[in-house]
């Protein structure tokens, strides 16, 4: 018996190729895959990691994070990634709600979470950047080097468990998203397919790691096709610039392609040579397409995704890219457009609920079965809560969400969570978080406070309050005081009209 997702991913891989080169000169090769994951994955099962066990981590993005994420896979453990920018709260419900074996963090932050998980009894670990062989990178790196380089690999079914993602919930509750070997193995075999990868690319990863996007569809892409990446710890429109002749494929999110633009030096000779630019997490703006193609004569892929889903569609590789679409379902993934209340299909050109069925699809929410009941039809299809239609040539366009989702920077923020603590601050009664058009971001998050009669409202105040308690994606980019929100006759807060009421604040 195998190991699904390991052995899916990297077999009859060249041990000899590159897999990554770093900003730091480092380099590497598919047998430091195997080496370094196999000590990480000896250092999980000495920490008592079993198989079925969640190992959470929070920590900056390093090419040991995706040795981490490997490890786990090896050890058939449950990776829960965690967006750096959480705040030890945010962190605190994650812990509470998953219960793993293991938590690893930034050594920077050891001491902010060591009597927390010392109360949860979780094992705690430190994983940095490592900087040069004098300087500890953390205690599972410095674990890691005490290790073996052999690892018996634990076995695996298409059905365990390899990973859950949280994503949050309209009450502010976050979901955990599970995510089986066979999800992220069967998507990865699509998408390597669809869009034409080979031992030959060269991808520039400036993602982050603990999202979809830079972890299962960057990764393990490169991974499954054994190719190589250039692997950045962040988007930098210089670093970018001066990587892009020795790359063949950059990923990105929106904002990477206008701050691009941004640039003269970004033109069609530096890029000539490059196979394919793909775009996600957000969308993309038609304007930024045909300016785009207009610079360097490439045009933008476009496609779409969800936590919970991985890839579900995606502009063609070689036929049309249509801008202000995400393309056609991927192949073994079916999608309909249905009326939100009846559930009926919808002919072409209706808008309606997106639902998606396929092997990519998530099998429910950790420990909470009614929601993934709520979420899912008798013949399996799921409800993404996503809004959009089937055009008459069969590409998919996203027209809005349902439950006020609002995406900015490519990260899912659920208003509900920033108003619960909004509603705290000192002269609120109530408030209203929205998401308006934003340039870099796609949207931005805008608050609407009512005063309490007779107060003052000091909004820097605020703002500053909201620093050590929401991720900094989650804090509003301006807050604006009014006397009353408009509601309907049922008394439903109507924030289709303060969208269209303050659009153009944050242009």
């Amino acid at each position: 018996m195998t190991n699904v997702l390991f052995d899916g991913l990297l077999k009859g891989t060249d041990p000899n190729t590159k897999f990554a080169q770093m900003p730091d000169g480092r380099v590497y090769r598919y047998q430091d895959v195997f080496d370094v994951s196999a000590r990480f994955a000896n250092v999980l099962v000495e920490r008592g990691v079993k198989p079925g066990d969640r190992v959470a981590a929070q920590v900056p993005k390093s090419i040991e994070a995706i040795m981490l994420y490997l490890a786990c896979v090896r050890a058939g453990a449950v990776f829960l990634p965690l967006n750096t920018a959480y705040t030890t709260p945010e962190v605190q419900y994650f812990l509470e709600d998953a219960t793993p074996t293991l938590f690893v963090c930034d050594p920077a932050s050891q001491d902010d979470y060591q009597a927390l998980t010392d109360k949860l009894g979780i094992h705690l670990d430190t994983l940095g950047v490592w900087k040069n062989e004098a300087e500890s990178a953390g205690s599972l790196s410095d674990s890691g080097l005490a290790s073996s380089t052999q690892f018996e690999t634990a076995p695996t079914k298409d059905d365990d468990l390899a990973a859950i993602l949280y994503t949050s919930g309209t009450t502010g509750r976050s979901k955990g998203a599970m995510l089986t070997h066979d999800n992220l193995l069967s998507n990865a075999k699509t998408l390597k397919s669809y869009w034409q990868f080979t031992d030959q690319d060269v991808l520039l990863h400036a993602l982050p790691i603990f999202h979809t996007h830079g972890l299962f569809v960057a990764t393990n892409v490169v991974l499954i096709s054994g190719a190589s990446q250039i692997f950045l710890p962040g988007f930098a429109a210089d670093t970018i610039i001066e990587n892009l002749p020795n790359s063949t494929v950059l990923m990105g999110v929106p904002t990477f392609y206008t701050r691009l633009l941004d640039d003269d030096r970004f033109n069609k000779d530096l890029v000539e040579h490059m196979r394919l630019f793909i775009s996600g997490s957000a969308p993309l703006l038609a304007e930024t397409h045909t300016q785009f193609e207009a610079r360097t004569g490439h045009r933008i892929l476009e496609r779409y995704g969800m936590t919970e889903t991985n890839m579900n569609t995606s502009n063609p590789y070689d036929d049309e890219r249509r801008a202000g679409t995400v393309g056609f379902p991927l192949p073994g993934v079916t999608i309909r457009i249905v009326d939100a209340e009846t559930a009926k299909p919808l002919p072409r050109g209706e808008v309606g609920m997106i639902e998606v069925r396929g092997p990519n699809v998530f099998t429910g929410y950790w420990q909470m079965l009614e929601k993934t009941n709520e979420e899912f039809r008798d013949d399996g299809f799921f409800i993404t809560g996503d809004m959009g239609l089937c055009d008459e040539h069969g590409y998919i366009q996203i027209v809005g969400r349902s439950k006020d989702l609002i995406i900015s920077g490519g990260y899912n923020i659920y208003p509900k969570e920033v108003e619960l603590i909004l509603d705290e601050q000192e002269g609120v009664l109530e408030s209203a978080v929205i998401g308006v058009p934003h340039a870099d971001f796609g949207e931005g998050v805008v608050g609407i406070l009512v005063p309490q009669p007779n107060a003052q409202l000091d909004v820097d105040l605020i703002m500053k309050n909201l620093q050590s308690q929401l991720a900094r994606f989650k804090q509003p980019k301006q807050m604006i005081v009014v006397n009353e929100l408009p509601r309907n006759t049922m008394g439903k807060v109507q924030k289709n009209l303060l969208r269209e009421r303050y659009a153009e604040i944050l242009q």
